[in-house]
């Protein structure tokens, strides 16, 4: 427990007042969430040219936080939006790995993986979205970045937020993939977003988001990313999230 400047006694001391507040609320009611704030009260999730535009300005206004840490291994990753082909509403891509995996196995991700020598981040997150999911977009579809997120596992996890217009060559491999859902952005704005949870380790909650038309919970540290492009991208607010914990299953 330590003491901010004006006096409150906080258990997460890297957090925002605003964070503080939420996560104090979270001890005792995980499903704990702010009020609405205009720019989540004002969006249209239609995916449409107005969407994109708003999105890519909202990512251009961030000052996303880089954390190069000694020890951690470079990733990347990519938080597709795609079109729902019977609603038309805006979609995020979301994979589930395959159970015979050595790392991660059987978990939620979003795609993407490790750099390969002489590759930058973009690079490596397009990569692995042509190799994960058969989309082959250029650098014109990247609409912006979130925070770096140092995972438990060892890596420097860096999002890229792109805009796919054209997903009908979406062929998930494998290998990689055991099933890819296209999952609403309006399952972002439900009241219980996100769960944070006391954890027996570490000096803050972990973070998860329950998503309602998968029925299925996600964890940190994807969900950490799904929650701040929520919170940058759909709600204006500038989140951080590189400080929530994630479960001891996601450290291997």
């Amino acid at each position: 427990m330590t003491t901010r400047g004006d006096g409150v006694q906080t258990r997460w001391p890297n957090a925002s007042p605003e964070r503080t507040q939420l996560l104090a609320c979270a001890a005792v009611n995980p499903h704990y969430t702010a009020a609405k704030s205009a720019g989540e009260r004002n969006i249209d999730l239609q995916f449409s040219p107005a969407l994109r535009e708003t999105i890519r300005t909202r990512l251009a206004a961030f000052e996303h936080a880089d954390h190069e840490r000694e020890g951690l291994r470079p990733a990347a990753v990519v938080f597709a939006l795609v079109r729902c082909p019977r609603s038309g509403e805006a979609c995020f891509l979301l994979t589930e790995r395959p159970a015979t995996m050595n790392r991660h196995a059987g978990q939620f991700a979003l795609p993407g993986g490790r750099l390969d020598p002489g590759e930058t981040d973009l690079q490596a997150a397009l990569r692995e979205l042509r190799e994960e999911l058969g989309l082959d977009i250029d650098a014109s579809s990247v609409l912006g970045r979130l925070d770096d997120f140092p995972t438990r596992s060892g890596f420097r996890m860096r999002p890229f937020v792109a805009w796919v217009e054209d997903d009908s060559t979406l062929a998930p491999a494998p290998s990689e993939v055991a099933h890819c859902f296209r999952v609403p952005l309006a399952d972002l704005m439900h009241a219980h977003v996100p769960t944070l949870r006391e954890a027996p380790f570490g000096d803050h909650p972990v973070l998860s988001i329950h998503l309602h038309s998968l029925d299925d919970e996600v964890h940190a540290p994807t969900a950490a990313v799904i929650y701040q492009f929520r919170e940058v991208a759909l709600a204006e607010r500038d989140t951080r999230v590189s400080h929530f914990e994630q479960p001891r299953f996601a450290w291997c």
